[in-house]
């Protein structure tokens, strides 16, 4: 059975993409445009297994957002995306901009391939 995964980003061109490669990897995908609807999928669809959140969000950032889904939910596996920021939390994250063989590659390492 494939992963369910939440993939969240306020830029709609970034999302697209990154479903594109999640889909191409064998990936069950749902998508928020928030930290806040990020939270609520997650509610809402106990099959989601892996989080991947872009860090700089207005509102709700990706740190506040992977700290409080994995309050919730302890199992969720996190990858944290940021062209700017530099990794906390003990999360792992993946600089952008990346390829499809990275994203692969951190994914396997890190949460689990689809």
């Amino acid at each position: 059975m494939a992963h369910v995964v939440l993939v969240v980003d306020d830029d709609d061109g970034v999302l697209d993409v990154l479903v594109g490669m999640l889909e191409d990897m064998g990936c069950e995908v749902v998508t928020a445009r928030s930290g806040s609807e990020a939270l609520d999928s997650l509610r809402r669809n106990e099959r989601i297994s892996i989080l991947i959140t872009d860090i700089n969000m207005p509102g709700m950032d990706g740190h506040e957002l992977a700290e409080r889904a994995t309050r919730f939910r302890p199992t969720l596996k996190v990858l944290q995306l940021s062209g700017r920021e530099r990794r906390r939390d003990g999360f792992p994250m993946l600089k952008k901009p990346f390829s499809e063989e990275e994203l692969a590659r951190v994914m396997e390492q890190t949460t689990g391939t689809c």
